[in-house]
């Protein structure tokens, strides 16, 4: 693994331990940008952050390094409903972030892919 990758993955593996556990410390910031349709909203928050947590711990471990990749892409893709929704309400305060237009969009078609192609760099074998 080239040193790039590497740090990218420290980077990656505490912004996803650090942001499930902020699921936890600040649990009001999530649950008001879950959709109406989505049942249960607590409920929904609190896996999100149990499984950013376990999925950035299972990165530290090349043996299931691949399997988080995995499911921090799908979960990403699982978050999409909340960004579009971001999208269509905004604009709107959260917390101390007012919502504009433009970062919504720029959250759903810029960061998402972005996070998503980064977790999916983990998935590729190492060329030797």
């Amino acid at each position: 693994m080239t040193k790039l990758k590497k740090v990218m993955l420290v980077i990656l593996v505490i912004g996803y331990v650090l942001a499930g556990a902020n699921h936890f410390r600040a649990p009001e910031s999530y649950i008001r940008i879950i959709p109406p349709y989505i049942p249960l909203p607590k409920l929904m928050n609190l896996l999100a952050g149990v499984f950013e947590i376990l999925f950035g711990l299972l990165l530290i471990f090349k043996q299931t390094r691949v399997l988080a990749a995995w499911g921090i892409i799908l979960m990403l893709i699982a978050f999409l409903p909340v960004h579009i929704d971001m999208v269509i309400r905004a604009p709107f305060q959260l917390g101390d972030l007012h919502v504009t237009p433009l970062i919504a969009w720029v959250r759903l078609v810029v960061l998402q892919p972005l996070l998503i192609l980064w977790a999916w760099w983990y998935t590729r074998k190492e060329k030797i």
